[in-house]
């Protein structure tokens, strides 16, 4: 347990600022800040299995998939008042879409990265990140703000039904339901993130395994 402690504590606070960082919406609110802290999950996870394997990498993320619940259930006795309801910070349907999400994708990028990691080093987290990043963003959004997922959601104040709102796409686009580009624009960031992940992949590797050698 000692050897993965850092991995647990980077997952540990990369979930917490996320569910904190979400609060803050930024470019007319087709993103918040925590878009550009939660990918960041993704290289915690390839680090731990490229150095430790995939059982440390596991253990990592379960340990990250407690913290959220524990975030989702502290967001969710927190009430917010507006447009005449009264209604939790965390609505139950984006509780569990955080929770699948997180555990599907971060599962599913051990899994790739374990098929991947005898080619270049740079194979396995690019393409196991890339690909988990899109299932994450697809489960996510479709959950938490698609109308075929409504019936997750306790009661009409905790329907997140604005995101449901037909809008131009990304702002300048063809009408769609605003969720996809809340989606869209939040699966740019994760690939993004994902290419400039490679560079402190290859430091934090390298030191860890001299340190482990």
């Amino acid at each position: 347990m000692t050897r993965i402690l850092p991995g647990v504590l980077a997952m540990a606070t990369i979930v917490v600022a996320s569910n904190i960082l979400v609060q803050f919406l930024i470019l007319d609110g087709l993103l918040t800040w925590g878009a550009f802290t939660y990918p960041l999950a993704f290289l915690v996870t390839d680090v731990m299995n490229r150095v430790y394997g995939v059982s440390a990498a596991r253990q990592v993320v379960f340990a990250g998939l407690v913290v959220g619940i524990i975030c989702s259930l502290i967001g969710s006795q927190i009430m917010l008042q507006g447009d005449g309801f009264e209604y939790p910070a965390v609505a139950l349907r984006i509780a569990i879409a955080s929770a699948t999400a997180f555990l599907v994708a971060q599962l599913l990028d051990i899994a790739v990265f374990n098929r991947l990691r005898d080619g270049s080093w740079w194979t396995a987290p690019l393409g196991s990140t890339l690909i988990s990043s899109t299932v994450d963003t697809v489960i996510f959004f479709s959950i938490a703000f698609a109308a075929m997922f409504n019936g997750f959601s306790a009661s009409a104040a905790d329907q997140v039904i604005w995101a449901q709102d037909q809008m131009p796409f990304l702002t300048t686009g063809p009408v769609a339901p605003l969720w996809v580009s809340l989606a869209v624009a939040d699966w740019g960031v994760k690939l993004t993130i994902a290419l400039i992940a490679l560079v402190p992949f290859r430091i934090i590797v390298g030191r860890m395994q001299r340190k482990t050698a």
